[in-house]
């Protein structure tokens, strides 16, 4: 769904984003996953490994998303642990242009 903010080896690392809202502000660039970081990453492995049907699937898995909350949208954040519940914004702008930046990269020849 995305990528987190932090590696889970770090120490400061949090495994929720939940809790009051002094918790979550303190989790929220601590391992929160941010569903917009996915086309960076996107970018760099297309770019690396030349893999579209690869990068499709992940794309695709992740798109599922768009039927599961806020119908036909994408949310800010998520969960960095499983079942990675979403959170933050439930319909973020720049989540859902990223999603439609990298499906639009993945169907060029």
């Amino acid at each position: 769904m995305g990528l987190r903010s932090l590696s889970p080896t770090d120490p400061a690392y949090h495994q929720h984003f939940s809790g009051n809202r002094w918790q979550r502000d303190s989790a929220y660039h601590q391992g929160t996953v941010w569903q917009w970081l996915l086309g960076p990453f996107i970018d760099v492995h297309l770019r690396v490994h030349k893999d579209r049907d690869q990068l499709r699937t992940l794309l695709l898995t992740a798109l599922d998303q768009l039927w599961q909350n806020c119908l036909g949208t994408i949310s800010e954040v998520a969960e960095p642990e499983p079942p990675y519940v979403v959170g933050g914004c439930v319909a973020q702008a720049w989540s859902v242009a990223e999603f439609l930046r990298c499906w639009l990269l993945l169907q060029e020849k």
